[in-house]
């Protein structure tokens, strides 16, 4: 059992998270440890274990180049330009398991086709990272020794029921739209509110939504 202990930056209200990582989970966790990295599991993982929900998508970001992590893992591929490296777990049975992304903390450009950034640059501070993310409940960063990094105040968006954007919200849906569709989609989820600055921005830019693959809506 792997005891996390947050210690939130802004939001200081004390909780104890108990969750069993899986070993895949640990593994890669440890190993970038021994390696003397900084390592954060994060996004909607450590959302649903705040809300004691099952745990499935494990996603880690850290102050490791791609090249750095190829050499941690070997058998990983690094085929795309955001820097994403997937490692593999050909061990075991579980589907959601066999690949696992690791992405280093990274700044973004403009979104010109307003879905991926038109290009990225690494960074050495998990607080870059961060502030690029959508919403404040999946800017919330998990590390090694249970400390939890939440610089937007998703815990308290999370108890009270609320969907916000990080920054701006207009900014955030002209990046990418289909942020809108995940915003509502995430509220249907969980039984969230969408924040009334969210939701009006929301509804303002909802024409964007006519640069996302009609497949993918």
């Amino acid at each position: 059992i792997l005891s996390l202990v947050p210690l939130p930056l802004r939001y200081n209200k004390t909780m104890i998270i108990d969750i069993k990582p899986p070993k895949q989970v640990l593994d890669i966790l440890k190993t970038f440890k021994k390696a003397k990295y900084e390592i954060y599991i994060v996004g909607g993982v450590v959302r649903d274990a705040i809300l004691n929900k099952p745990l499935y998508d494990w996603d880690f970001t850290t102050n490791a180049a791609p090249e750095q992590i190829l050499k941690l893992f070997p058998e990983g591929f690094y085929d795309n330009k955001y820097g994403t490296v997937g490692v593999v777990n050909d061990e075991t049975t579980d589907e959601r398991l066999k690949i696992v992304e690791v992405t280093p903390f990274r700044l973004e450009s403009e979104y010109s086709d307003k879905r991926r950034p038109d290009s990225v640059s690494f960074s050495k501070n998990i607080e870059d990272d961060l502030k690029r993310r959508d919403f404040t409940i999946n800017a919330i960063a998990l590390g090694f020794t249970g400390n939890i990094i939440d610089l937007f105040e998703g815990q308290k968006d999370l108890k009270n029921g609320l969907i916000r954007t990080v920054g701006d919200a207009h900014e955030r849906f002209f990046e990418d739209a289909l942020r809108i569709m995940r915003a509502v989609r995430i509220s249907a989820e969980l039984g969230f509110a969408i924040e009334k600055e969210t939701l009006e921005a929301l509804k303002k830019h909802a024409p964007l939504l006519s640069h996302i693959a009609r497949e993918r809506i």
